[in-house]
């Protein structure tokens, strides 16, 4: 019998506007949604895996690579399977089907990484729809690198905030940011400094904003750590990790606010 369901808000983003121009291929990242979820079901729960348009979200070539498994190319494997092959990571849903259908069931929400959130779930309204359910029943809602991101689409004007953020305008980013619900909280994200070494290493362009400004600019108190190293910040529901070496630690202390929550 399953301790419980697991709404998973996955993303449909596979190209990011690039800063001055151009784009960047991106997409969900294989450890950041299979690690947490081969966790959560190996601890007795299952998960319904749900995106703004109901199709499954695209690997990031980049993150099938043995430095998110600590060089472990069996882990690598079981994960790349799990994301291809699982019953659950297959059987996606519309992001509104599942509001539709109800979310009372769902015992938490989890938003994985990569930089695709970026470019859809931040500015979704049903995602945001999902948020502000999540946050007024108190339930546990994890994110995980850029997934962090996800939480800015519980403000009434999602799309006009990141419109802001791409215009380099903070005062207007600041003004529609105000009232959301996470304003206050302690999160972490991406950090600066990780985004520069994507940048220049992986992507070889700017980004169109970074997140922890991001964050900021609508009230959240962002803290880091030090760059590729695990860091999780839990503050009331909200538990948020920083990079892809958090993985085996938000899964825990995501599975250690479920069963506080129940």
């Amino acid at each position: 019998m399953s301790k419980g369901t697991i709404l998973v808000i996955g993303s449909n983003g596979t190209e990011l506007e690039a800063k001055g121009g151009g784009t960047i291929t991106i997409g969900q990242f294989l450890n950041e949604t299979a690690v947490p979820l081969m966790t959560l079901v190996a601890a007795g729960y299952d998960f319904v895996l749900a995106t703004p348009t109901g199709e499954k979200p695209h690997m990031d070539k980049d993150s099938d690579a043995l430095i998110y498994f600590a060089q472990d190319n069996e882990a690598r494997t079981k994960a790349r399977n799990f994301f291809n092959n699982d019953p659950a990571m297959n059987d996606v849903r519309t992001i509104r089907s599942v509001i539709d259908a109800g979310l009372d069931r769902f015992a938490g929400v989890f938003f994985p990484g990569g930089h695709a959130p970026i470019v859809d779930v931040m500015q979704d309204p049903d995602a945001g729809e999902v948020l502000r359910y999540f946050h007024g029943a108190n339930k546990p809602t994890a994110a995980i690198c850029h997934g962090p991101i996800s939480v800015l689409a519980a403000l009434d004007k999602a799309r006009e905030f990141r419109a802001a953020l791409i215009d380099g305008n903070e005062v207007k980013a600041r003004e529609l940011g105000k009232g959301w619900q996470y304003a206050g909280y302690r999160m972490t994200v991406f950090s600066r400094s990780e985004e520069e070494y994507a940048e220049d290493n992986v992507f070889h362009k700017k980004l169109i904003f970074n997140m922890p400004d991001a964050l900021g600019a609508a009230g959240a108190k962002v803290a880091n750590a030090d760059n590729f190293t695990s860091f999780v910040v839990v503050d009331r529901e909200l538990i948020t990790a920083q990079n892809p070496m958090s993985d085996h630690e938000l899964a825990a202390k995501f599975i250690e606010a479920l069963k506080k929550a129940a």
